[in-house]
């Protein structure tokens, strides 16, 4: 007998999944998790009935959440991730020597423990020296550290449940205070074809905190649409404005050099959302 898992991502539309195996089901404090091993994309994180994410299609996900944001700041040694349980975020940013110290915070310590147990391709930096993993709210870490980041990254799942706050302008201004003069955040705001009045609140508010907002996307075939996007506020820098020849190569499989500046150019659908 088969056993199929749907992602039902809209009211009328899902992604299936073949599933070989089972290996956690728990409804944690916060949320229903679940972790099994599919055909095609390999072991998964279910979070809420939703794929978080998978051993197949990772990477892309996490190289640009971390990489565009550390390229353009130019010296990014202080860094928060804001949810990321699983740890790939924090594996990437691991890639890079500036930073010093990298502190994750996830509401839900259940995500941690099972990512480290079966996804440690995905979570094995989180024992690294250089970070510091708290179980607790991101939202209250973000109004309790005043200008103590250099570049902030958010790492949420989609605004439902213990995220709703997460996509709120008071999370952006506080964000906004948390980091230094010169510092840089990034969010995930989800899909244009299913969550276009999501990326169109989430500029507007992030563009009347910091003078410098740009949306940017990649392809994620897990992900609602397949087509992600992803919305950075900076301070100072300008993601447009870095040197391409400047940028390190890294052991990436979706991030360049020269996919940093093309990631900006964005389908028309895309521009057009975010016109005033």
């Amino acid at each position: 007998m088969e056993l199929w898992f749907t992602e039902k991502q809209t009211e009328h539309y899902g992604i299936t999944f073949n599933i070989k195996e089972t290996l956690v089901v728990e409804q944690t404090d916060f949320q229903h998790l679940a972790i099994v091993d599919t055909v095609e994309f390999g072991r998964m994180l279910l979070l809420d009935g939703m794929v978080m994410t998978t051993v197949r299609d990772e990477f892309v996900y996490h190289e640009m959440v971390a990489h565009p944001a550390l390229f353009t700041h130019p010296n990014p040694e202080h860094v928060l991730v804001v949810g990321g349980g699983d740890g790939g975020v924090i594996r990437e940013v691991m890639k890079h020597p500036k930073v010093k110290k990298a502190v994750l915070v996830d509401i839900d310590g259940k995500v941690i423990e099972y990512s480290k147990k079966f996804l440690p391709e995905i979570a094995g930096e989180l024992d690294n020296t250089r970070v510091e993993v708290i179980v607790g709210d991101g939202y209250m870490h973000i109004h309790e550290h005043k200008q103590a980041y250099d570049v902030i990254m958010v790492d949420s799942t989609e605004p439902v449940g213990p995220a709703v706050e997460l996509f709120t302008k008071g999370f952006y201004q506080g964000i906004s205070e948390a980091l230094k003069e010169d510092g840089i955040f990034v969010a995930q705001t989800d899909n244009p074809w299913f969550k276009a009045d999501l990326i169109r609140s989430v500029h507007r508010d992030v563009k009347e905190i910091f003078p410098i907002t740009r949306v940017y996307g990649a392809n994620i075939p897990t992900y609602p649409s397949g087509l992600w996007t992803f919305t950075m506020g900076s301070k100072k820098y300008d993601p447009l404005a870095v040197d391409e020849s400047a940028i390190a190569e890294l052991n990436t499989k979706y991030y360049s050099p020269r996919l940093h500046k093309a990631a900006f150019a964005l389908p028309k659908l895309v521009e057009e959302l975010l016109q005033d």
